[in-house]
């Protein structure tokens, strides 16, 4: 992980401000606790496509630590094809997701997580990754990932009375992805919190419905598909 990545998530600073803790609770989790954590389900946190949701993600100690291990399966599996490597790496990013209710700390955990991919693919291929379109994808997943809203009324805190939205982002085929947006409230309508999945309601399915629906698309296209 570049420096710039690591500033602020590893330094064991726990408080940021005395007022940020009376004002919203902010105290952020030791690194030590975070990996423990992330023990327990180190299976998944291995899998490229398995989805994880801070719901108070702050600056991303517990994304970063997430992407940390997608990027290490990613480096062992795609580290002599950039081709495969970027698209994966996209796929790793969308499977990412955080909300908090402040603006600095979703600006911070969407640059720590940008900054870790960028280092990671510059250290593995030797050069900064290109085509900018690629980057460009990075960015445009983080901003509909990581939202700054709250959790508690599943409402955006930048966009007045707007509900949360996550698009959910899956590998198709080559480098086409589906994109599907759902209202946060759709997906946590019961107690099975995982994003996007089908449930089983005592014999009948359950499935979220989706807000919209988008066309299959290359990955270094889905910002100009909205």
């Amino acid at each position: 992980m570049c420096q710039s990545a690591k500033k602020g998530l590893n330094e064991n600073k726990q408080i940021v401000s005395k007022a940020r803790i009376a004002n919203h609770g902010e105290v952020f989790t030791n690194p030590r606790e975070v990996n423990a954590m992330l023990d327990m389900v180190a299976q998944e946190t291995s899998r490229i496509d398995s989805r994880f949701l801070e719901p108070a993600c702050g600056k991303g100690a517990f994304l970063t630590e997430i992407l940390r291990r997608k990027l290490s399966v990613l480096r062992d599996r795609y580290r002599k094809s950039p081709v495969e490597y970027r698209r994966y790496l996209v796929l790793a990013v969308g499977s990412i997701y955080g909300i908090d209710i402040l603006a600095d700390n979703v600006a911070d955990c969407r640059d720590a997580l940008r900054a870790m991919c960028v280092a990671e693919y510059t250290d593995i291929f030797g050069f900064e990754p290109t085509p900018s379109a690629f980057i460009d994808a990075i960015d445009f997943i983080l901003s509909k990932n990581i939202i700054h809203g709250d959790t508690l009324t599943l409402r955006r805190a930048d966009i007045a009375e707007q509900p949360i939205r996550f698009s959910e982002w899956s590998l198709v085929s080559g480098d086409l992805f589906k994109r599907r947006d759902f209202y946060f409230s759709s997906l946590v309508d019961s107690d099975d919190l995982s994003l996007f999945a089908t449930r089983d309601t005592g014999g009948d399915t359950w499935l979220p419905m989706p807000v919209r629906e988008f066309p299959l698309t290359d990955y270094k296209g889905l910002k100009d598909a909205g």
